[in-house]
């Protein structure tokens, strides 16, 4: 599964963090994701591949980029 993140999301995880938090921001993009508890502001780092299994729903919205999309003819 391909994870669409971008800086400053808010996602929420499967698990409680210990602090009693689901949420977590987004707070740095490449090979490991970086993550900050909303509750206690503790700082993570994980792999892509563990954050797709830990991650439950990304709670940002996110506009689609189809808007300026023309069909071929």
């Amino acid at each position: 599964m391909l994870l669409d993140l971008q800086l400053n999301d808010h996602l929420r995880l499967r698990k409680q963090h210990p602090c009693g938090s689901y949420e977590w921001t987004v707070t740095r993009l490449g090979a490991d994701i970086g993550l900050e508890c909303k509750g206690c502001g503790r700082r993570v780092m994980l792999t892509r591949r563990e954050l797709a299994k830990r991650l439950k729903t990304n709670l940002t919205k996110h506009e689609e980029e189809q808007h300026g999309q023309q069909p071929n003819s």
